[in-house]
């Protein structure tokens, strides 16, 4: 078995469906997974982020008929939009999927048939409920509990009856429910993982191709007339696009998927089931260079954005937010607005979240322009007036009675490191970005109490000054350095106004920084330049009607 790196992390998005453009969803899951990617390249792991499309289902074929086209060019044409988008929003993947690659469709073609030989995959006869929205065959109890409706469209389900290719997830149960046992962290969150568990039990073996395609697929190897299920196809994308000289390691590793609910049964039961089944296939080791097969690290199932009214943001509804509505609030706010929104208030957890125009203000001006971008310029400032704009001394001794909660030093930097560690690990974005916010707080209520401003009417007391102020630009250092990988862009605005470009430098084009010595306390030298700059978030005013 080859070695794994224990300082590698791989993390993905769904691949998503090129019927139609991007809108919010997409971005929203891209978004969370590159603050993740973000945060392990500011640890120093050696990253690897995978985002992309999936092109080859029925809906985008019969999208593409009715604009007049191929289903290549339409997929070529929406796959264009979805990378234009993520690179205008700095989405930094590492690779972005095609299922149409010559790559991904060998690739898949080999472990299907590799599972065709070891008897995992069959060929039988499916009679049941098809929900052609989510290409995926319904058990006939969920179909009775739906009102046989779509649980995620509300569509009449259809009554099909075809031959078909079976892949043995019933063979898989108990190895599936032993993992899930033995790593209680696999599917989170926690309500996620016993929804799963309660239907594994029952899990039947389960249809992996269709008929009457019209070429766009995947043909099952040896069977032209069958092609393999989009969303099969879609799975093995995690492995095909690491499957390869160089990228391996990335596997063994354990991936980290992101997703919505809406596709864990996928996620977290047929894929792990698959990967199990792939591990029995006769040489699959050797010949895919990949050892024994490992399992995904982790399946985060994130909820959904809902209109203020409470709707799920759809395109059939009308309400969701489009690109161009995307690049209005980038324009009005700023990219890191927008990241900082997505992130923090979006709804990781198992509870739906509003996209609420107010709510997007208020806390682009609590955050980001009253605390962080406020503070900075406080800062700054007054380095700026009282010590020509250079980092002053710190030696002198602080006389004024300073609360536990305003003490700023070594162990502030510490506790902030920990708490902001902790929550990336477990994906709890909100808590770990409020690590750095909890340190710019913290220098706000050390100003206050200290007075450095009233103290600098006495010449006599600016030693004292020079303390005060070197400890609120190293605590905000150290801030911005946690905080970076929700608002990039403009905490490498502050770094080179600090003199601390370099960290910039180090990161630039999917590098690596040094999270543990960039968070250690007195790396600001006394004596570098500290530029006043215009505000790193402008308060934003509401026109009032």
């Amino acid at each position: 078995m080859p070695e794994t790196d224990t300082n590698t992390f791989y993390v993905t998005t769904p691949i998503y469906y090129v019927n139609d453009k991007p809108h919010l969803g997409h971005v929203y899951t891209t978004t969370v997974a590159d603050v993740v990617a973000r945060y392990h390249r500011l640890k120093g792991d050696d990253t690897f982020f995978l985002t992309g499309v999936d092109e080859h289902a029925a809906k985008v074929s019969d999208k593409a008929a009715e604009h007049g086209l191929t289903p290549q060019a339409w997929a070529d044409q929406n796959a264009a939009a979805f990378k234009e988008t993520f690179d205008k929003l700095d989405l930094q993947y590492d690779d972005f999927v095609r299922t149409s690659s010559d790559h991904h469709k060998a690739k898949v073609t080999e472990y299907v048939a590799a599972l065709l030989k070891s008897g995992d995959v069959y060929e039988g006869e499916y009679t049941g409920w098809y929900d052609a929205g989510q290409e995926e065959y319904v058990p006939e109890n969920k179909a009775k509990d739906n009102d046989y409706k779509s649980e995620v469209n509300g569509k009449p389900l259809v009554k099909k009856a075809e031959k078909n290719y079976f892949f043995k997830l019933s063979a898989y149960r108990d190895e599936l429910l032993a993992h899930f046992e033995k790593h209680p962290e696999f599917v989170q969150p926690d309500a996620r993982r016993n929804e799963i568990v309660n239907r594994i039990k029952e899990a039947q073996d389960v249809p992996i191709s269709r008929t009457g395609s019209g070429g766009w697929g995947i043909p099952v190897p040896g069977d032209e007339e069958q092609t393999i299920y989009v969303w099969i196809d879609a799975l093995f994308n995690y492995l095909t696009y690491v499957d390869m000289d160089g990228r391996r390691h990335y596997w063994q590793s354990g991936a980290t998927h992101f997703i919505a609910k809406d596709i864990l049964w996928f996620h977290a039961a047929i894929w792990p089931a698959l990967l199990l089944a792939l591990r029995k296939c006769e040489g699959f080791s050797d010949w895919h260079g990949l050892g024994e097969l490992a399992l995904p690290k982790q399946v985060y199932s994130h909820s959904y954005w809902v209109s203020e009214s409470g709707e799920k943001m759809s395109k059939s509804l009308g309400n969701f937010l489009d690109p161009a509505a995307i690049d209005n609030y980038v324009a009005e706010f700023g990219l890191d607005a927008l990241r900082y929104f997505l992130a923090t208030r979006g709804p990781l957890g198992t509870t739906d979240s509003a996209f609420s125009p107010d709510l997007f203000i208020e806390t682009y001006n609590a955050d980001l322009a009253n605390t962080f971008g406020n503070s900075a310029s406080r800062v700054s400032n007054m380095i700026g007036k009282y010590f020509g704009g250079f980092a002053p001394d710190h030696t002198a001794t602080i006389f004024a009675e300073i609360d536990s909660d305003a003490i700023l030093d070594e162990s502030v930097a510490q506790a902030a490191l920990v708490v902001a560690s902790r929550n990336f690990e477990k994906c709890v974005l909100d808590f770990a970005s409020h690590a750095g916010m909890l340190c710019v707080s913290t220098v706000d209520r050390h100003i206050e109490q200290t007075a450095p401003f009233k103290l600098a009417k006495d010449e006599s007391k600016l030693p004292e000054v020079g303390t005060i102020l070197y400890n609120c630009a190293e605590a905000l250092r150290i801030a911005s350095v946690l905080l970076w990988p929700f608002i990039p862009h403009k905490v490498e605005d502050f770094w080179r106004r600090i003199g601390c470009g370099h960290y910039a430098e180090a990161l630039a084009d999917h590098g690596h920084g040094d999270l543990d010595a960039w968070v250690q306390w007195g790396q600001l030298k006394p004596g570098t330049p500290i530029e006043k700059g215009d505000p790193l978030f402008p308060r934003y005013q509401v026109e009032k009607k």
